[in-house]
């Protein structure tokens, strides 16, 4: 190819540069390859028949076959029996074979000799035959061992055919049998029933409809341009993975064919196997250097990828297939990268943060160095729950191919990143298992040497700091957990445990603090938030008590055992602060107004109560969410008040329609609300309960 291209250039690009030319992690992937293997160990059986009169060819001998051909001539279906067999009655035969010993079976090997049996002519083979010869190389890389019918012929094969799942069909023993799209002997066509009985063959009462590529493929007698036209109808069909098994039989037909790697690329794409994607493209460029589509197809792999320099080079090779709109992009997004180099040289994680969400929302939507630099921005500003969130939305690679694509140097640097992100989130074990990786890919980095230290030692500390707190040694297992913590001083983890041995030994100030450091790096670890909601009660700090067993209780509105720390703690609140607490009881019910002077008691005396004005036919719907928030707000006052036997408690509190909730705080009324509007209510009664 004319020109520079920066293909050549080592590392994944600009940011290559980042850490000495190295770029960042892959995340764990399931993707599995294109295509399965094929055994070469299989052994196909043919049964040999003493009464074979004639054929095709000219010759009279016993054919063989083996793992690469299926080349058994075709009989004469009206000069002799047909043995066929079934994967449900392995073992019938016809009657005229019913004396035959296991010596008329002959087994053969794919390194069979000379003398054991003679190949025939692929000319000689016929339409048949390369149908034959379709159905064994496709039951081979199924892998399958039982023996079926595959055509007119004698010939009997491994494994039932045509068994493609469908998508979206989850039951494994779907099928689509091949046989049912074979040529049919004249015996078999000469029964109408389907639910007859022909030789041994048992016919279901419903048979499956003829669906799957490989059917279609069959016809085409491994016509390489038949396959792509196939494959093309499969991916605009949303086919994927159809499509791109037929791309893959193409090239394995005609390997230089450039269209059939880019094709296999689209579909790649599609399937979210980018890097595979590019890898098949550069194949297609490097057949037919000048193909528009491929180079345009590549340069927006690797826009997504964010490599800029390489996208921008490619939509110019791309010729009339590239838009300005393609180039402007590459070049914005190139701009945004230098801007991440800058930002990161001068350690400025907020312009840090900043550019590579820009160069994410520039089009580098996969590419997970630009998330792994906002997941180190993120760590670096102490937003630990931020950074894990970040990578999470990141792609998630094959290892294999993140190696490949990005260099081991690169893929090294990546996976520091996920070292450390996984330790500030707890996952110790995770995080030592990527840091090795890491090690193997570069063992020389200093770097890659002290976060493989560093993830041991937190790992080892948190161990051995839970096993003494199970055996009640809290002063050891406080030491043991400041010992990770020297390591990793923000680590969430390790700092919530540390309060737990605090708390164990009466030092509740401390623990707070504990609980409070980590939920700075981490708002969301309810488990600290207890832990520091506790201490402060045993402290008689019950207000801010109530704060995080009210936050606690809005996230896991079903926990008794913390609504009921919450109403001991709201209890302890109202008595510190004067407030009038005998009509208190945990988990009350909804209390039905009886009188005036009921209602006048409630809805004065200190604190909140919400009033629900019905008919006494209300909606189930309505009173089943009352009985919610009792649950959800036990120190709050909820009341019933039906109509039809207060008048007066409607026309004195205003009700122009019901159902409607009203909210008193303290003897004030503060708040009316529609019957129907319970988001609003619930929003209400935690902003006036607070």
């Amino acid at each position: 190819m004319a020109g520079y291209s920066p293909e050549k250039k080592s590392g994944c690009g600009l940011l290559s540069g980042l850490f000495r030319r190295r770029s960042f992690w892959p995340r764990r992937n399931n993707s599995s390859s294109s295509l399965p293997t094929t055994n070469s160990d299989n052994v196909l059986k043919v049964m040999s028949t003493t009464n074979s009169k004639r054929r095709r060819g000219g010759s009279d001998e016993t054919a063989f076959l083996d793992s690469s051909n299926l080349a058994d001539p075709l009989q004469n279906s009206a000069e002799k029996p047909i043995i066929k067999a079934t994967l449900n009655h392995p073992k019938t035969t016809h009657s005229n074979y019913q004396g035959r010993t296991s010596s008329s079976i002959t087994k053969v090997a794919p390194n069979q000799g000379q003398g054991q049996g003679r190949r025939v002519p692929k000319e000689a083979i016929g339409i048949s035959g390369e149908l034959e010869n379709i159905i064994a190389e496709h039951q081979r890389s199924k892998g399958s061992g039982n023996l079926v019918r595959a055509s007119s012929s004698n010939v009997m094969l491994f494994g039932h055919l045509g068994n493609l799942r469908m998508p979206g069909n989850s039951n494994s023993n779907s099928t689509t049998n091949v046989l049912n799209h074979l040529p049919k002997t004249a015996r078999e066509t000469g029964y109408g029933n389907g639910n007859g009985v022909m030789g041994n063959i048992v016919r279901k009462a419903n048979e499956e409809q003829p669906a799957g590529s490989l059917c279609r493929a069959l016809s085409t007698r491994m016509d390489p341009e038949a396959l792509k036209a196939m494959g093309n109808e499969d991916y605009k069909d949303g086919r994927f993975a159809e499509a791109l098994a037929l791309y893959d039989r193409a090239i394995s037909v005609d390997p230089n064919k450039a269209s059939y790697r880019s094709n296999k690329s689209a579909a790649l794409t599609a399937l979210g196997r980018l890097l595979e994607a590019v890898f098949e493209c550069r194949e297609a460029i490097r057949i037919e250097p000048s193909y528009h589509r491929a180079h345009h197809r590549l340069a927006t792999l690797y826009l997504r990828l964010g490599e800029g320099e390489k996208a921008l080079y490619h939509y110019k090779q791309a010729g009339p297939e590239a838009e300005s709109t393609n180039i402007a992009q590459a070049q914005d997004l190139q701009s945004h990268l230098i801007k991440c180099t800058e930002a990161r040289k001068l350690r400025d994680w907020h312009t840090l943060l900043k550019e590579t969400g820009c160069a994410i929302s520039s089009g580098a939507d996969s590419a997970p160095q630009m998330f792994a630099l906002q997941a180190e921005a993120l760590l670096k500003l102490r937003r630990h729950e931020e950074a894990d969130a970040t990578l999470t939305k990141g792609p998630a690679f094959d290892v294999d191919s993140c190696t490949k694509f990005f260099g081991a140097v690169g893929n090294a640097n990546l996976l520091l990143i996920r070292t450390q992100v996984d330790m500030v989130a707890g996952r110790f074990e995770e995080a030592v298992a990527a840091a090795q990786r890491a090690a193997r890919l570069d063992s020389t980095n200093k770097e890659v040497s002290a976060v493989v230290r560093r993830a041991r030692a937190v790992a080892s500390a948190r161990s051995n700091g839970n096993e003494l707190f199970k055996a009640s040694r809290f002063s050891e297992a406080c030491v043991a957990y400041g010992e990770g913590l020297e390591n990793e001083p923000f680590n969430s983890v390790l700092l919530c445990n540390r309060a737990a041995c605090r708390s164990k030994l009466g030092q509740f100030e401390k623990a707070v603090e504990d609980c409070t450091t980590a939920l700075n790096v981490r708002p969301s670890y309810s488990k600290a938030r207890l832990r520091r909601a506790d201490c402060n009660a045993k402290l008689e700090r019950w207000e801010a008590s109530v704060q995080d067993y009210e936050m606690l209780i809005r996230e896991t509105p079903g926990d008794e055992e913390v609504g009921r720390a919450l109403f001991e703690a709201q209890v302890q609140l109202k008595k510190q602060r004067g407030e009038d607490v005998k009509d208190m009881k945990f988990g009350a019910n909804m209390i039905l107004v009886s009188s005036n002077e009921r209602f006048r008691h409630f809805v004065t005396s200190p604190g909140m109560s919400v009033v629900l004005f019905c008919n006494k036919s209300s909606d189930k719907q309505v009173l089943q969410f009352m009985e919610q928030l009792c649950k959800r707000y036990p120190s709050v006052n909820f009341l019933k008040v039906e109509i039809e036997d207060h008048p007066y408690l409607v026309k004195s509190e205003g009700v122009s329609s019901v159902p409607a909730f009203k909210i008193y705080k303290n003897g004030s009324r503060v708040k009316e609300i529609h019957g129907s509007d319970h988001e609003y209510l619930e929003s209400s009664v935690k902003f006036y309960s607070t």
